[in-house]
């Protein structure tokens, strides 16, 4: 009977692996699981334990891809891509990326690095003159003990290597506890309670303006704390290029890997295949809100505005792992791959949070240039390996890269709460147990 039950299981994964990617969808050479290291009958775990969340009504779907050594062993959708409509979710479902958007983001800016027409030690001011005269929000104690919050200059300036590993003094209104960033960024428009990540409202020279107008929130280069910083250097590529953040990353990126899915709106003959989020959040009963995607937005916000597939994010992440080039097309040099995959935190540098407790609920992780990256192979309370890096999006969507293990996980859902950790770990621990060699 067990043997029969292990055959069952890696005859339904091979039926997934054959089906499951719609034709005309390639996006890298196919493998069995086996052909790969992996185990078909362990990869089946999946399948039962997302599904379970989606019977209890926790998250509407998900799509879940799993490339090793170049080639994609693993590709499945669950679920309702909208739940209100009936419509059963698909592996070419389109997503809103929220902070996946970062990494392109990043790449982008160091592609305008290796031209040498930006540095990393270069002044943002540089190019965003609004941002010469900077003032930070700073604690203090009032004349009867209590704690209040005063400003005083910056003592240095903010630098595109503080805006990719986010200690440029910048903060999110949604998280920060620096009281009066968090109603200056109100009172600007950056931040509005209800609508979270979604500065995307104000057209550029409006939000560059106005963010540089709000007090910092620590010291440049003193203190992690994520923030819209990789919406400022969204700012600064348009400024160096003559492009819209959009245009830019179409051309230098999403078109040159075949990205074909993955922008900053949908034209309306793919809003059908948007996923969409609940109403509410089963967690807590608070409404959802996300944005919307129907139409170009007034800025294109380089931190959270971007939507893509499963399919094309795993192409970018292969194109990363292969050192900065995917299929003949190279867009980075593998030494700019390994800059941005380091560590960028030194001890000196204080942490509000920790990127991996933010990210996972985990420590051992810290910050390179545009996403998480992992320190050792202890520490953290997941499987993985020193080097890996990592990343997710406010709506549930969430990536890996394992050097080590030559391995990409991509997550896709549509699940905004405080849930979205547990479901990061989830399915990093089920690809993780199925590695068989």
């Amino acid at each position: 009977m067990r043997g029969q039950t292990r055959r069952a299981a890696i005859g339904a994964v091979a039926l997934l692996w054959a089906l499951a990617v719609p034709a005309g969808a390639e996006v890298m050479q196919r493998a069995k699981p086996e052909e790969a290291g992996l185990s078909s009958e362990r990869l089946a775990r999946i399948a039962p334990a997302f599904e379970a969340e989606i019977r209890e009504g926790r998250i509407p779907g998900a799509v879940v891809m799993v490339a090793r050594r170049g080639r994609l062993v693993y590709a499945q959708a669950f679920g309702a891509q909208d739940k209100a409509a009936g419509k059963p979710m698909t592996t070419d479902a389109i997503f809103r990326a929220y902070s996946m958007t970062k990494a392109m983001t990043s790449v982008g800016a160091m592609m305008l690095v290796e031209e040498g027409r930006i540095q990393l030690t270069d002044p943002v001011a540089k190019y965003l003159p609004e941002f010469r005269t900077l003032q930070v929000s700073v604690p203090k104690a009032d004349g009867m003990g209590q704690a209040s919050f005063g400003t005083v200059p910056a003592d240095r300036a903010p630098t595109i290597q503080d805006l990719l590993r986010h200690t440029a003094g910048l903060a999110y209104g949604e998280i920060t506890g620096n009281a009066p960033v968090k109603g200056a960024y109100a009172q600007a428009g950056l931040y509005t309670p209800g609508a979270d990540y979604a500065a995307i409202e104000l057209d550029p020279e409006a939000f560059t303006k106005r963010i540089a107008g709000a007090p910092l929130a620590h010291q440049p280069g003193t203190t992690w704390e994520y923030s819209l910083a990789t919406d400022v250097l969204g700012r600064v590529i348009e400024k160096v290029s003559g492009q819209r953040l959009s245009a830019f990353l179409d051309a230098r990126l999403f078109r040159p890997l075949g990205m074909s899915d993955t922008g900053f709106s949908l034209p309306a003959e793919k809003m059908g295949r948007l996923a969409q989020a609940f109403p509410t959040d089963p967690a807590t009963g608070n409404p959802n809100r996300v944005i919307d995607v129907s139409a170009p937005p007034k800025n294109d916000s380089g931190g959270a505005g971007a939507v893509t597939t499963a399919a094309d994010y795993l192409r970018f992440c292969q194109m990363l792992l292969n050192g900065g080039e995917i299929d003949g097309t190279r867009l980075l040099s593998r030494t700019t791959v390994a800059l941005m995959t380091a560590d960028h935190l030194p001890p000196a540098i204080r942490q509000t949070v920790q990127p991996g407790e933010q990210l996972l609920g985990v420590q051992g992780y810290t910050f390179g240039l545009g996403f998480a990256v992992r320190r050792e192979q202890g520490l953290a309370g997941v499987h993985g390996s020193a080097g890996e890096y990592t990343w997710a999006g406010y709506a549930g969507t969430y990536f890996w890269v394992d050097p080590k293990e030559q391995l990409v996980g991509i997550l896709m859902t549509q699940a905004p709460g405080p849930s979205r950790p547990y479901y990061r770990r989830l399915v990093r621990g089920l690809v993780y147990q199925a590695i068989a060699d």
